[in-house]
């Protein structure tokens, strides 16, 4: 991919580290074919997820080789911007011409740029050269947020696309309203007032302390660059009790050059950005697009919620648009904004958005140690969106 501008930085596309796990079965034009794209949290290193992606791709193998199964299912997700020394330049701080300094990354700036990369990945994956028949977004913490974004932009693209001829000449004014966006599983969602939860309390005064705002990622960066690196290792190691390739994804952001500044940067933007649901009806109700219109209407769900994994039966699965998956405590999501939201999404008659409340103590960080249990569970709710 080309270097792209965002800000007052340079993105290199192909330097943004990347994780494929694709479907043996891609060359075969008689499947559907299914782009199944994960979106990390905040630090956004792709490399934690690396044995949640492998655990995933072992069970959607199971399930293509059940006899009558005609979906091929295709594993990516990469990093979010900032966090790999290579993919931006020149470095944050940098003086330009202009006498403005370089800065990290905005949430904005992570959701415009994974959009563009799921159109790419759309038009350019599949060797066959068709593109993907469905695409499923899984987003963990605030990736979570830039899915509900996406989607949030992607209706409203899809309806001009609909409205608006286009030619070569004449491109669609947004892309991704070309991709077909089917449904999204949210692991631990920060989606509404970020700032009110434990840990948003903390990094939010962090936000609004002037010295601490300008200063503490040089701080935090400092204090790391005096430790040796064996000390490092051994603190991630054996004082937090990292796996390998947790160890190795942490040890790479601390030393990396930016990474530290690109992380605090994101949370402070997510404190002040992700506040009141800002999302309309539109999202969460029975949507009839355009080209969906003819549709004979099929059994609805009485609710939009299914209780903690509630009413687990079929009926009405194949209109699920949204899987929610809360922890019962979450440092990075205070109880209240969750028990609301979903209190919210119960009221509607014709909801297409599911909720699970874990109950087993699974923690927001979960592709630390708990990578196969979700994976088995996404699995399962990968099959329910593809009718399985």
């Amino acid at each position: 991919m080309d270097d792209t501008g965002t800000g007052l930085n340079t993105v290199t596309q192909d330097q943004v580290p990347f994780l494929g796990y694709p479907s043996s079965r891609q060359d075969d034009p008689g499947h559907l074919q299914c782009l199944i794209y994960l979106i990390p949290g905040n630090p956004g290193l792709i490399a934690y997820y690396e044995p949640f992606m492998k655990t995933l791709r072992q069970l959607l193998d199971e399930k293509e080789a059940v006899a009558g199964c005609r979906h091929a299912f295709h594993i990516y997700g990469r990093n979010l911007l900032g966090f790999q020394d290579g993919d931006h330049s020149p470095a944050f701080g940098t003086t330009t011409t202009s006498g403005t300094k370089t800065e990290p990354f905005t949430l904005e700036d992570q959701i415009r740029d994974v959009s563009d990369h799921l159109q790419q990945l759309n038009t350019s994956t599949l060797k066959t050269g068709q593109t993907f028949d469905q695409v499923i977004l899984i987003g963990h913490s605030v990736g979570a947020y830039i899915t509900l974004e996406l989607f949030h932009r992607h209706h409203h693209a899809r309806r001009v696309l609909h409205t608006t001829p286009t030619t070569t000449s004449n491109p669609p004014p947004d892309p991704l309203g070309t991709v077909p966006l089917t449904a999204a599983i949210l692991l631990f969602p920060t989606i509404s007032h970020i700032a009110r939860s434990r840990s948003g309390q903390k990094l939010d005064l962090l936000r609004t302390t002037p010295f601490l705002d300008r200063a503490a990622h040089h701080i935090a960066k400092r204090f790391v660059d005096l430790c040796p690196g064996w000390l490092l290792s051994a603190v991630v190691r054996r004082v937090m009790g990292f796996p390998a390739h947790a160890v190795g994804a942490t040890l790479q952001f601390l030393a990396s050059r930016d990474g530290i500044w690109q992380a605090l940067h994101l949370g402070k933007d997510e404190m002040r950005v992700i506040g009141e649901e800002r999302w309309g009806e539109e999202m969460w109700v029975v949507q009839e697009m355009v080209e969906e219109e003819a549709e004979e209407e099929e059994g609805e769900d009485e609710g939009g919620v299914r209780g903690r994994e509630g009413g687990e039966g079929k009926a009405g699965l194949g209109r699920t648009k949204f899987i929610f998956y809360f922890a019962e405590r979450d440092h990075w999501v205070a109880d209240e904004c969750r028990d609301e939201f979903i209190e919210r999404r119960r009221r509607q008659e014709k909801g297409r958005a599911r909720v699970v409340v874990d109950e087993g103590g699974v923690p927001h960080a979960f592709c630390i140690h708990h990578s196969e249990f979700v994976a088995e569970k996404v699995k399962g709710w990968i099959g329910d969106i593809a009718g399985l």
